[in-house]
């Protein structure tokens, strides 16, 4: 179905090579997920394939790639939009439409489909994805999550005979990621499709795919079966650490494989370890807030809560629960019709900017609404001069998060996921109070994920600062929350430490717990402890 014949590319101004002199060939029916550090070129692997690169990014591309026998060479995106369905990494920015049900039509009247069959097709897809209730809705209001769905919809309905997905889940909360991977397995095995996806949450995928492309950001790549790849990558999830950990041999890709071979391990008594509080950083009292002009329906619905210096709050809950909403609370840019919020005793709409900029760091879920620079080290330099620190102290921040930084290029030019660690890089050198942050693993590897778990836990060390993040990431939320406040139709139903409610959800449980339900243990921290100390 898909060819790659001595393929090599290098963007313009580029200091690397992205992929270089690589051959393969994708079956039809097949379904390939590929991995890679942030910033590998995973994104630019699924744009060689749709003819995105290089007839709208430029660049120079030598070798042969064809698709269903046709050379994207030749073909502009456009020319292979029948047989091909791309999704990228931010929706948002490919969508045409205000309405989803019109998103999702849109692609079929560009291919010229007749009415009757396009109707036929919309409800189909609405139905596949359970869109139907948001078919009215405008895309703007869509939780991110929701968009990511309506998005992968608007791909789905031209019947393409391949998929092209960067990062589908990493918006989606699990049980939604659950659905649409399953969609997309039986897509595979009933209908035929080609399905390749660019993900980092491997914990999510791998009992999915047949077989993983690894780039490794030097232009090389392997390319083997799941286990064979997983088996020496150190990119790799949180099951097969622990099955490294505890030396089981065959690397496990469900939790029902771990269970087959893993050894009975009853955790010693520990003394749970208690943290030292601060006063009251940010106080949420009775609020109210919608979207809706004539306030039928609210995005949250009389919410109180209080976070503390030296605390780690994880906000959980499914797509459109109202989590971004909250967090807007703090900077005061939530639609409130009731209630009242209070940032360090003060009101966040009566504060300056430079006041807010000290008291609260807010990373919304497009990240690049954030930057203005021309390159990534100008953004750095740029952040330092602003918010008054040391020069240099961004980029190192920056350079320990990315493990290929790319400091020339623009952050235009830049996958998501360093867009994200641009940002935060920028957020966390400032040192404000109150660090916001809406999704901040989307788009981050595992040994960028393990540097931001270390500074989040350097923030919470500090009485007078706390964090507060909204996630779908439970393995996140297992290593640092010291708390967990689960959402849903804009209320709080739960507010605990993180074994109180993950241990609860089955859905929201992080792959520790699940592979050894008998222990307290949540995260592979938890049993590095236990085998430390047995040691």
């Amino acid at each position: 179905m898909i060819t790659f014949s001595n393929v090599s590319l290098i963007y313009p101004n580029a200091q690397r090579t992205i992929v270089e002199d690589i051959t393969f060939t994708v079956n039809e029916g097949e379904l390939l997920l590929l991995i890679g550090h942030t910033g590998a070129g995973k994104s630019s692997l699924l744009k060689l394939i749709n003819g995105l690169i290089p007839h709208h990014t430029g660049g120079i591309l030598t070798g042969e790639i064809s698709v269903d026998g046709r050379s994207t060479r030749a073909l502009r995106p456009g020319e292979l939009a029948d047989v091909v369905g791309i999704v990228g990494q931010n929706p948002i920015n490919g969508f045409v439409s205000d309405v989803v049900e019109d998103e999702i039509a849109f692609g079929l009247e560009s291919l010229g489909i007749a009415p009757e069959i396009m109707r036929k097709r919309v409800e189909e897809v609405l139905d596949l994805l359970a869109l139907a209730p948001l078919r009215r809705r405008n895309i703007s209001e869509l939780s991110g999550g929701e968009q990511q769905r309506v998005a992968i919809a608007a791909a789905l309905v031209t019947n393409p005979k391949v998929l092209l997905l960067d990062e589908p889940t990493s918006a989606l909360d699990p049980i939604a990621a659950e659905e649409v991977l399953s969609i997309l397995h039986r897509l595979v095995h009933d209908l035929g499709l080609t399905v390749i996806l660019a993900e980092h949450r491997l914990e999510r995928v791998i009992g999915f795919v047949d077989r993983i492309i690894l780039i490794h950001g030097d232009g090389s790549m392997d390319l083997g079966p799941a286990r064979q790849i997983l088996n020496d990558s150190s990119i790799a999830p949180p099951l097969v650490e622990l099955a490294r950990k505890l030396k089981l041999g065959d690397i496990p890709l469900s939790i029902r494989e771990f269970r087959k071979n893993a050894p009975q391990i009853k955790e010693s008594e520990v003394e749970p370890v208690r943290k030292a509080k601060g006063a009251a950083i940010l106080k949420i009292d009775s609020v109210s807030a919608s979207y809706d002009e004539g306030r039928k329906v609210h995005a949250l619905d009389g919410v109180s809560l209080e976070i503390n210096g030296g605390e780690i709050v994880a906000l959980m809950g499914r797509n459109g629960a109202g989590k971004t909403t909250l967090l807007r609370c703090a900077v005061g840019t939530a639609p409130l019709i009731k209630g009242e919020v209070r940032v360090k005793e003060r009101d966040p709409e009566a504060l300056t900017d430079k006041e807010l900029i000290e008291f609260v760091g807010y990373i919304p879920q497009d990240a690049g609404d954030l930057l203005y620079g021309q390159s990534i080290e100008d953004e750095c330099d740029l952040a330092d001069s602003d918010n008054g620190v040391e020069s240099g102290a961004t980029l190192s921040i920056y350079q320990e998060l990315m493990k290929i930084p790319g400091l020339n290029s623009h952050p235009r030019d830049i996958s998501e996921g360093q867009r994200l660690g641009l940002a935060l890089s920028i957020i966390l050198a400032a040192q404000p109070s109150l660090v916001i942050l809406d999704e901040p693993t989307r788009g981050l590897d595992y040994e960028a994920k393990k540097v931001l778990i270390k500074n989040l836990k350097s923030i919470a060390s500090d009485t007078n600062r706390a964090v507060f993040i909204s996630t779908h990431d439970v393995e996140l939320v297992a290593e640092v929350a010291d708390r967990v406040i689960f959402l849903s139709d804009g209320q709080v139903i739960a507010d605990g430490s993180r074994q109180e409610v993950l241990k609860a959800s089955p859905a929201f449980a992080p792959q520790v717990s699940k592979a050894l339900p008998n222990n307290t243990w949540l995260c592979l921290s938890d049993v590095e402890r236990f085998l430390n100390a047995k040691n």
